[in-house]
């Protein structure tokens, strides 16, 4: 069992959005569905990490199985690693009704889940790490390396916004409405809490953490939206 300092931030603690019911999570699975296609999306992370049947995969942030159960199918095992209870049992309840049985559900995240297998071939986090102030996030990453092979690729997907722009006021109020019209209002009232609440960090700084938690950055793409995507490598 790992024994965590008293002084460890309090991941489990829920930031922004509040996922530990069962029927605001079944929510949020139904809405994010009607916009993001789960099983696409995943083929085009497993085939960019070039993950196959003998691969091993720690999905962190599994929430309601998105990524995780898709590569359960291609993987030889997934670890659906989640800081809800509530997204994980959802999550589990998806995989059994799947029949998949190389999904390991453990309730943990970036700072308290212990990998106690080999090292994974890779892992996966969708839009998890930024619910962790930018100190954390250094221990977060720092953990995850150590839980990959030498030469393990780590894939990270967020909300990350850019070092150097003018009237990030204007572009904030811009990306709240292009949620709304693309998405709906109760996707955009997500957003301005992911604004107010949680923690998003610059470019500059997840580009460093990532670097100095022993990360090499193969690739670092910044799309609308403030999505950003990085795939890296373990040194």
């Amino acid at each position: 069992m790992l024994k965590i300092p008293e002084w460890t931030y309090d991941e489990m603690k829920q930031t922004g959005v509040d996922y530990s019911s069962i029927e605001q999570v079944q929510r949020y699975d139904d809405m994010h569905q009607r916009f993001r296609d789960y099983e696409k999306n995943s083929d085009a992370i497993i085939k960019l990490l070039e993950l196959d049947s003998n691969s091993t995969v720690i999905d962190m942030g599994a929430g309601t199985g998105a990524f995780a159960l898709h590569a359960a199918k291609q993987c030889r095992k997934v670890y659906a690693v989640d800081v809800s209870s509530a997204m994980l049992e959802h999550c589990r309840k998806k995989g059994e009704g799947m029949g998949l049985s190389n999904v390991l559900y453990c309730h943990g995240g970036f700072l308290t889940y212990e990998h106690e297998a080999e090292p994974a071939d890779a892992m996966v986090s969708i839009a998890a790490l930024h619910h962790l102030p930018d100190f954390w996030k250094l221990v977060a990453l720092t953990r995850a390396a150590g839980m990959l092979k030498a030469g393990g690729q780590f894939f990270l997907f967020d909300i990350v916004f850019p070092s150097a722009t003018e009237d990030m006021e204007g572009r904030l109020d811009a990306w709240v409405r292009s949620i709304a019209e693309r998405s709906g209002h109760e996707l955009a009232a997500e957003a301005k809490i992911h604004i107010r609440e949680e923690y998003s960090t610059y470019d500059w700084v997840m580009e460093g953490l990532l670097e100095r938690a022993g990360f090499e950055i193969e690739s670092a793409e910044y799309g609308d939206g403030f999505q950003a995507t990085y795939v890296c490598t373990r040194r």
